[in-house]
């Protein structure tokens, strides 16, 4: 293969149009990544909305736009099940704010919220002659993206459900906590007790 027909190493992943925006608005060009490990399990691309392409595939998850599967996570709840096209009017409403307050990509935020509420560590229990023992173990790279999802929005949830604080608000307080590493933030606070707990099992 001659050296101009392979592929560029450092082309974003799933093969996204750099040149397109998310929502018209935001680049999604020069995302940075902090922790190499979770680096191809966040995919970035201009699309919010690839209507269950991948839905029946196992792992295809991953391929996913990362800001897909934040607003897939803001529908398992009672309440939103089902509400894609409202999920997705609070995140594009959250990411203005994020911007007016950090002046910084909100897709970026997000990649390194994710990447600060990833857990590293966590507890399994085994069972040695009817005596259940807590382990601790390596997250793998996918699941540490999953969690941190969860807790991401578990925050979201917490935060805007029952009280009087808008969910774009909350969207975006949690995400900015979370890319700064507040461990007043939901998803981080989850994230140190997990690894805490897993400390206390080695």
């Amino acid at each position: 293969m001659a050296a101009e027909d392979q592929p560029d190493p450092d082309a974003p992943a799933g093969g996204a149009d750099v040149s397109a925006k998310l929502f018209g608005t935001w680049e999604i060009g020069e995302i940075e990544y902090a922790d190499p490990s979770t680096e191809r399990y966040i995919t970035v691309s201009p699309v919010a909305h690839t209507a269950g392409r991948h839905a029946s595939k196992q792992f295809k998850k991953s391929e996913i736009s990362i800001v897909e599967r934040f607003i897939n996570r803001l529908m398992q709840t009672e309440e939103n099940t089902g509400k894609k096209q409202q999920s997705l009017n609070y995140v594009r409403d959250a990411f203005e704010i994020i911007n007016e307050r950090t002046e910084d990509n909100p897709i970026q935020v997000l990649v390194t919220a994710v990447e600060n509420a990833a857990p590293r560590e966590e507890t399994v229990r085994l069972k040695y002659g009817g005596i259940s023992v807590p382990k601790a173990v390596d997250v793998a790279p996918q699941r540490r993206v999953d969690q941190a999802l969860k807790f991401l929005t578990e925050g979201v949830y917490n935060a805007s459900f029952k009280t009087t604080t808008d969910v774009e608000e909350a969207i975006a307080s949690q995400l900015i906590g979370a890319a700064n590493y507040d461990v007043q933030t939901y998803a981080v606070s989850q994230k140190e007790e997990k690894e805490r707990v897993a400390a206390a099992a080695r």
